[in-house]
């Protein structure tokens, strides 16, 4: 077979290096990409090596990195690529990329969480805007019917009743926010709790409102 389909020849060498100098000589062993390094302590546990703390950093700093990719592409930001494959930096320098990269994750986990609040309280404060605009219309529209007795019997005895519930019928109202997928059983809940005893009125909001909690857009009714 062809020199194609088979690895090149290789030699296997054991090499001492000063504690001092041994990062500069892996790294620079990496960057040629000629070596293949063995491991020569199979039986050793990984939390009982040497390097462990180091290696804790990396994979720490790989998860930040990692973070820091997922927020890039969920706003759509366009990286440029490097021309050239960066080499690996100094040990001095792998510090002060390990506290920048930290405090980036930290501004951005603060920046998420206020962003999360705010979209939480838009949210409460459009339900609110179209709990109070549905609420008033059927108040509106009971009241302008109780006045020009257009409509009678029993629907104009629950317009009544909805009316003056604060002052002279124990029955009162409550309004809420609801997902659509949700009504049916709500309804079947309600008619089982109240014993049939409930007078429900529901209407669709056109517009879909954006959960925060797990980003989505969904019809709600009140």
């Amino acid at each position: 077979m062809g020199s194609l389909f088979r690895s090149e020849e290789m030699t296997l060498a054991q090499l001492y290096l000063q504690t001092d100098a041994a990062y500069s000589c892996i790294s620079q062993l990496g960057e040629l990409g000629l070596v293949q390094f063995c491991d020569l302590n199979t039986e050793v546990n990984a939390f009982q090596r040497k390097y462990v703390s180091e290696v804790r950093r990396c994979d720490e700093m790989e998860r930040r990195l990692r973070f820091l990719l997922q927020e890039i592409e969920k706003y759509d930001v366009t990286i440029r690529e490097p021309s050239v494959v960066p080499l690996a930096p100094p040990p001095h320098e792998t510090i002060e990329l390990e506290t920048k990269l930290q405090e980036l994750e930290n501004e951005l986990k603060e920046i998420n969480a206020n962003q999360e609040r705010l979209d939480k309280n838009f949210l409460e404060m459009t339900e609110f805007k179209y709990i109070l605009r549905e609420t008033a219309n059927f108040f509106q529209e009971a009241e302008a019917a109780r006045v020009s007795g257009d409509i009678g019997g029993e629907d104009s005895t629950l317009a009544e009743a909805e009316i003056g519930a604060a002052h002279s019928s124990p029955l009162s109202f409550v309004a809420g926010v609801i997902r659509r997928t949700k009504m049916a059983a709500f309804e079947r809940v309600l008619w089982r709790a109240c014993r049939g005893n409930v007078f429900l009125r529901y209407q669709n909001i056109e517009v879909p409102l954006k959960d925060p909690s797990t980003v989505s857009q969904e019809l709600h009714g009140i």
